[in-house]
């Protein structure tokens, strides 16, 4: 498996790669430039259009997906660095009709209000939780730094990812 940029750029004049990839548990067997990004893949390629391009420098945390359950910024990994790897995006989260409680949080505490950061919060949020980060405000703003929201939202980003942490301890 592909790991670090250096491994795929040693692929040499070879330019396009098949590779197989669990999106929100449906297996997609593409053929791919080696150099496209994960989101630009989810995004153009998988029509996941949740996952938002902010920043394309990793700072902005808009692009947030899980990987095999962890929490990542897709404009900061190739494709083909994630072979054989589950991804799951914000379409991915609700089951059905039911939104996932990070989901329901947000919006029973109105953690959001231009809409554009909140794909990247709420998975950033699912990822803390899982973790185990989501102890106290001041651990949940450590662990959701890495997400901006320009709109100023954060107190009720704080609230509702408290609030879908205690949920989800309880079920």
């Amino acid at each position: 498996m592909l790991e670090t940029v250096a491994q795929v750029r040693s692929i040499g004049p070879q330019l396009r790669m098949a590779i197989e990839l669990k999106v929100n548990g449906q297996v997609h067997e593409l053929d791919i430039d080696v150099s496209i990004t994960l989101l630009d893949l989810l995004r153009d390629r998988l029509r996941l259009t949740g996952t938002k391009k902010g920043c394309a420098l990793g700072q902005c945390g808009a692009c947030t997906v899980l990987r095999d359950g962890q929490r990542i910024n897709a404009c900061l990994t190739l494709a083909v660095m994630n072979r054989g790897r589950e991804i799951t995006t914000i379409e991915g989260l609700a089951k059905g009709n039911a939104l996932h409680p990070v989901q329901a949080a947000f919006i029973e505490h109105d953690g959001f209000q231009c809409g554009y950061c909140t794909p990247g919060q709420i998975m950033s949020a699912v990822g803390l939780i899982q973790e185990g980060q989501a102890d106290s405000d001041d651990a949940i703003r450590e662990h959701m730094s890495g997400n901006i929201c320009r709109c100023g939202a954060y107190p009720n980003i704080v609230a509702a990812v408290k609030q879908a942490a205690t949920r989800m301890r309880r079920s």
